[in-house]
């Protein structure tokens, strides 16, 4: 896909994040994760994000990266495949150009490895990355990897594949100012853990649309209450709300790293040997996985 085509699929739907499948012995399981992949894209959404924040990039080799998005291309039929790509400059530009040789559609930039930085490093990061590669771009704002409107708008000046923009601050405030400074030139994300709990403040804010991580056990329900808030189908919403995300996001909260861990148990739970996460995650208890199988039980759709 062309940088404009990314970008245009990007804001027509909902988003996910499929979780990374690992065998026994933690190796890449490529049969259960194309299985997967094929069994998502069935359902509506426009773009996957291969070895992604849900997918457990950090935890990745750099060599893994190509490999896992290459299975996910060849699996996914129409739908798009972007990549996870991070650390630091070098290394990034590395893994985007991997993951351009194997076909992927575009890279989301995750932030960069341990250190703060100042705006000029991050625009010179952000900048060297794009300008590496041919395909659409992603910015992921978190963490020590905080764009300000004036920076994002000198990249978006010298990247013409700098395409999109994906906020994990929950910085309301700075996110209004950004879409409002950029306009149309950028397609918004909204990229905060378990993202429906935002999904109204940040499309209120601006943002075109956001990712979904229950997608990858739930995608019925995701897909349901995505088009009830595109509708302004409020009651669905809060029904959806009150009946699962609020319980999911209790058993979410319980210990860091369940943003993840909560996910990869969902995708076993309903049929997929997604298998354990990597260290230094740690996978829910075997209680807990009991609670998250009742709050699916208990969410037909």
């Amino acid at each position: 896909m062309t940088p404009n085509e990314i970008k245009a699929a990007l804001g027509s739907g909902l988003l996910s994040f499929p979780v990374t499948h690992f065998d026994g012995n933690g190796a890449f399981q490529q049969d259960s994760y194309q299985k997967h992949i094929d069994w998502l894209a069935g359902f509506d959404a426009p773009v996957l994000f291969a070895a992604g924040g849900t997918g457990e990039f950090f935890s990745l080799t750099p060599s893994e990266i190509p490999t896992i998005v290459q299975a996910a291309k060849e699996s996914a039929g129409k739908t798009a495949i972007v990549s996870g790509c991070g650390y630091g400059t070098e290394m990034a530009v590395e893994i985007a150009q991997s993951v351009q040789k194997v076909g992927a559609d575009g890279i989301l930039l995750l932030p960069h490895y341990l250190i703060d930085a100042p705006q000029e490093g991050l625009f010179e990061h952000v900048k060297k990355v794009c300008q590496s590669v041919d395909f659409g771009v992603m910015v992921y704002n978190r963490d020590n990897a905080v764009l300000q409107p004036d920076t994002l708008a000198r990249l978006c000046d010298e990247c013409p594949n700098l395409i999109g923009f994906k906020d994990g601050t929950g910085d309301i405030g700075l996110v209004r100012q950004i879409t409002a400074k950029m306009g149309d030139r950028l397609t918004y994300l909204g990229g905060m853990p378990t993202a429906e709990l935002f999904a109204e403040a940040y499309l209120g804010a601006g943002f075109t649309t956001y990712s979904s991580a229950v997608f990858n056990f739930v995608p019925a329900l995701a897909n349901k209450f995505y088009n009830a808030l595109r509708a302004g189908d409020r009651a669905t919403c809060e029904d959806i709300l009150k009946g699962f995300f609020y319980p999911f996001m209790d058993l979410r909260s319980r210990r860091k790293g369940y943003a993840v861990s909560a996910i990869k148990a969902g995708v076993r739970l309903v049929g997929f040997d997604a298998g354990t996460v990597r260290s230094p995650l740690s996978d829910l208890t075997p209680e807990e996985e009991q609670i998250l199988q009742q709050i699916i039980d208990a969410n037909p759709v």
